[in-house]
C-alpha cells in the first residue's frame, strides 16, 4: 500500500505523519507486503514532503514489512544525495527498503524555483536514473572518482512510477515498473504491452515486472465503499478549481456541498476508475483487472477522512485477498 500522510480537517501535518507510522505498523500485521509513502512539496493537504525521513521512521517502527517510497521524485534531487540516502536506509534496515522513482517536478514554477529545479529537468530522467543505479554498482561515470558510501555494492528494489514516459524508461533500464489503473484502461495496457515487449534484461530485473496502482475500497456496502472515497475526489476535484490541494473532509460535509458546474464535473471525474464495494464486487474486478494486465502486483493507494474506516477497508481486502494477521489495538 501507498500512504500519502494526507492530512484531515481539524488536524495537521505533525499528527498526519505520526499517523502514517502507526498506519505502517497496522498494516504489516494485516499481512501485506510493502509499505511506500510519498513525495509532496508546498501541498497544505500532504504532509509527505521527505520520504526517505518518514521511509526510516516506518521501518524502525516495523519489523518484517518491506518500506519504500513511492516515490522519490529523481528530477528534485541530486542522484549522489538519493544514493546515499537508500545506502543508509538499507543498510539500516537491510532486505526490507524498495526505491521507487518518479520523473515529476515541483507542482508549480514557485515550487521548482525554491528546489532549484525547472520542467527541463525531468527531461534527463534517464540521464539521472542511470547515474544513481551507477552509484551502487560503481560504475557510474558523470563524476569520475565520486563513490556512494555507504551505498556501493548494496542491491535494493528499484522501481519506475510510469508518468510520461516512464514505461520506455524502466523498459530500457530493466527495472520493475508501477502503472496507475486508475482511468484510461486501454492506454495502461498499452503502455504495459510496450514495457514487456521492449524490457532489456539487467542487474536490477531478469524480467519484466508491472506493479499496478489504483485506488480500492471494501466495506459492507458498496455506498459505504463509495462514500470512503468521496473526500479525496472532493480534495483533488477542489485543487483544480483552486490551485490548493486541500486537506480531507468528513464525508458529510461534502454531501452537502454545493458544488459549480465546473467542481462537479471535475469530482465526478476524479470517482472514475475507482475498484469499490462489498468483498465481492471487489474480488471480482480486482481479479478482472489483474487477469486482462497479467501484473505482479498490485499498489492500493486509498485515501479517505476516517482512518479506522480506511482501516477497516485494508482490513477486509486483507481478509479477500487470503492475507494473515489483524490489526493491532489501537
Amino acid at each position: 500500500m501507498l500512504d500519502r500522510s494526507r492530512i484531515r480537517e481539524g488536524s495537521d501535518g505533525p499528527r498526519a505523519l505520526r499517523d502514517s507510522v502507526a498506519f505502517g505498523r497496522r498494516i504489516e500485521a494485516l499481512g501485506y507486503h510493502r509499505f511506500w509513502v510519498s513525495e509532496h512539496h508546498s501541498v497544505p493537504g500532504v504532509a509527505g514532503s521527505a520520504p526517505t525521513v518518514l521511509a526510516a521512521a516506518v521501518a524502525a517502527a516495523t519489523s518484517t514489512i518491506r518500506v519504500g517510497t513511492g516515490g522519490v521524485m529523481l528530477p528534485n534531487h541530486q542522484p549522489l544525495v538519493v544514493a546515499e540516502q537508500f545506502g543508509v536506509l538499507e543498510s539500516l534496515f537491510p532486505g526490507r527498503i524498495d526505491m521507487g522513482l518518479g520523473r515529476s517536478v515541483g507542482f508549480t514554477d514557485g515550487i521548482r524555483k525554491a528546489l532549484g529545479r525547472d520542467k527541463q529537468d525531468a527531461a534527463d530522467f534517464p540521464g539521472q536514473l542511470a547515474e544513481l543505479l551507477g552509484y551502487f554498482t560503481g560504475t557510474q561515470t558523470a563524476h569520475p572518482r565520486v563513490h556512494a558510501h555507504p551505498a556501493e555494492g548494496l542491491r535494493i528494489p528499484v522501481f519506475v512510477l510510469a508518468t510520461g514516459q516512464g514505461a520506455r524508461v524502466a523498459a530500457r533500464a530493466g527495472l520493475p515498473l508501477v502503472i496507475a489503473a486508475v482511468r484510461g484502461e486501454d492506454a495502461m495496457l498499452r503502455a504495459i504491452e510496450e514495457y514487456r515487449r521492449d524490457f532489456r534484461p539487467s542487474a536490477w530485473g531478469e524480467r519484466p515486472y508491472v506493479v499496478l496502482s489504483g485506488t480500492v475500497a471494501v466495506a459492507e456496502t458498496t455506498r459505504e465503499a463509495h462514500e470512503l472515497l468521496l473526500p479525496e475526489a472532493w480534495s483533488t476535484a477542489y485543487s483544480r478549481t483552486h490551485g490548493e490541494f486541500p486537506p480531507l473532509a468528513p464525508v458529510e460535509r461534502i454531501l452537502t456541498t454545493a458544488m459549480t458546474e465546473r467542481e462537479r464535473a471535475l469530482f465526478e471525474e476524479a470517482r472514475q476508475g475507482q475498484l469499490y464495494g462489498a468483498a465481492d464486487e471487489v474480488a471480482a474486478g480486482l481479479q478482472n483487472l489483474l487477469a486482462r494486465s497479467e501484473a505482479d502486483e498490485f499498489l492500493v493507494t486509498t485515501s479517505t477522512y476516517d482512518r479506522e474506516a480506511l482501516l477497516d477497508s485494508y482490513t477486509r481486502l486483507a481478509r479477500l485477498l487470503g492475507l494473515t494477521g489483524e490489526p493491532p489495538a489501537v
